[in-house]
Formats: C-alpha cells, structure tokens, sequence
C-alpha cells in the first residue's frame, strides 16, 4: 500500500534574502520619504545593491512594497517594548518608548500621505500593527505604575494622543524637537501627587 507524503516543513527565508528583504525596506523607506510615492523602484533596487528582479520577487507591486514599509515601521516600534523593558528602569523604559514613537510619527507623516494615495484608509490595512503599538505602550505604562513611577489614572492613549496633536498643530519644521521636549514634560508630568503633610 503507497504511505502518504508527509509535507515538507516550510523553509525559512535564507540568510541572504532575508538581508536582501531588510536593505530594499529601510532604502524604500528613505526613498518615500524624500521623493513620495512615485520614487522610482529601479533606484530603490540599484541604492539596496539589489537587482531589480530581487525587489519585485520580494515587492511584486509598488503598493506591496509602501504597505511593508510603513507596516515594518510600526512593527519595529512595538517591538522596541520588549528590548527596553529588559534593559532600563520602567521609567526610562517609558520616555525611550515615546522618544522612538516621535521618530515614527516622522516617518508616518511623510510616508502615510503617498500611501493613502495608493491603498485608501492605513488604519484598515495596518490594523495588527496599530494594536501591537497600543499594546507596547500600555504594558509600559502598567510597568511604570507598579513601579511608582507614574500616577495610577494615568491613560496610556494620552500620552500618544499628546506627542501626535504637536504634530497636528505644528507649523513649522521643528516640530519634532518640540515633541521630543514635550516627552519630558508628559513624563514629569505623570508622576505620582506627592501630598505633602503639615506638622501638627
């Protein structure tokens, strides 16, 4: 009697496409961000020291390649949690989180714009992502709280909320050292009420 085939388990990316995949993500993000949505691939490809027949293996339309950009971004910020959770305090932990969040703001703000052009509403396409960043930020927050470090009412939204409404509201280009002050401020202005007892 014939034994069925067991599948084969599925391969691991190699080493080198793996790299490969890794420099046309981080050349494309500077790419979009300087030239928008219309930055040429062949450029991209030639900048990442790829053959362009590398690029559309990975990338196969312009759209795929604007949405692991911007998915990438948000993906290396959730994961940024679980690195400084193991190597700070929970309060410095925090404010190295919101100083990272700062620098993605930037880079959603120039890429986000040539994206929505391309796929409609980012929020529905990166839904996963989006919940992996508020889940980095609250498991941050809690941390700090049960550190003292924080009050306990604060609402971890609020921190983001604050850091995108400079962005929202800023007229002029230097509104990223404006966000990046304001972490400090959020930040001092998070901790716990010390109540200060009166001699009797």
């Amino acid at each position: 009697m014939p034994t069925k085939r067991s599948q084969p388990p599925e391969r691991k990316p190699r080493a080198d496409a793996q790299r490969n995949r890794e420099r046309i993500l981080e050349v494309a993000k500077e790419a979009f961000t300087r030239r928008g949505a219309n930055a040429s691939l062949d450029d991209i490809a030639k900048e990442a020291r790829v053959g362009p027949g590398t690029l559309y293996r990975h990338f196969p339309t312009r759209e795929d390649l604007l949405q692991a950009v911007y998915r990438s971004e948000l993906e290396k910020l959730a994961a940024a949690e679980r690195k400084f959770a193991q190597s700070m305090t929970p309060i410095e932990a925090l404010r190295a989180w919101l100083l990272l969040f700062v620098d993605a703001i930037a880079a959603k703000e120039l890429i986000a714009p040539a994206l929505n052009a391309l796929v409609g509403d980012h929020k529905k396409v990166f839904a996963a992502s989006y919940a992996q960043m508020k889940e980095a930020i609250r498991s941050l927050v809690k941390r700090a709280i049960e550190s003292d470090d924080i009050r306990k009412d604060l609402d971890p939204m609020d921190l983001l909320r604050a850091l995108v409404g400079v962005v929202n509201v800023a007229a002029n280009p230097d509104w990223q050292q404006s966000a990046r002050r304001l972490v400090d401020i959020l930040i001092t202005g998070s901790r716990p009420v010390k109540i200060k007892r009166t001699p009797i």
